[in-house]
């Protein structure tokens, strides 16, 4: 089984979330997880070069071979988008300048991926990592979860293509009334860990 790490970010310009894990044929583990904190800096270009230096100081520490992104969310905030783009672009270059391969997935495609519901809340995307992954809450514990999930979105997207028919036969079936019930009822959803 050929084995590959996959770091997935959720940019930002307060908090960038990442998360990084292991693949081996369908099990995964979770390898790390965490935030860098930007809201301490008032200069917009030292928070680029940060997110620079953080993604570059991941990508040496853990050697992934992939890097998957969380795409900017459309919103009203035309000024908001411009520097959330920027602060992809830059987890990007880094990444590029690694010679990763790099994915990028709309929030809703990586909700639909975790959870089979792509206007799940962070809550539900957490927990269902939650469970998968066995951690506990920490700092910043969305932008760490958000950044864990482009990383598993991009595991289910390549390696279980199967899944990509799945999502769409769950939305057409009874909702969920618990987590307990929503895993029963899509055992496919599971990843068995290492």
């Amino acid at each position: 089984m050929k084995e590959r790490i996959i770091l997935g970010i959720d940019p930002g310009t307060q908090v960038m979330g990442y998360g990084i894990i292991l693949c081996k044929g369908k099990e995964t583990v979770l390898l790390g997880m965490g935030v860098l904190k930007l809201d301490k800096y008032d200069d917009y270009a030292l928070k680029l070069k940060k997110i620079f230096e953080r993604t570059t100081g991941l990508i040496d520490e853990f050697k992934p071979d992939e890097l998957a992104i969380e795409a900017p969310f459309y919103g009203k905030n035309v000024q908001s988008m411009l520097k959330l783009g920027r602060a992809q672009g830059v987890a990007i270059a880094a990444a590029m300048n690694r010679e990763l391969a790099v994915t990028e997935y709309s929030p809703k495609k990586i909700k639909q991926s975790i959870t089979g519901n792509g206007n799940a809340s962070k809550e539900q995307v957490a927990s269902m990592l939650q469970h998968l992954f066995k951690f506990k809450e920490g700092p910043q514990f969305f932008d760490a979860t958000d950044g864990l999930a482009a990383a598993f979105c991009h595991f289910i997207q390549s390696e279980k293509p199967e899944l990509k028919t799945a999502s769409k036969k769950v939305t057409s079936k009874k909702k969920a009334q618990s987590w307990a019930s929503f895993v029963n009822n899509n055992p496919e959803k599971i990843i068995k860990k290492l």
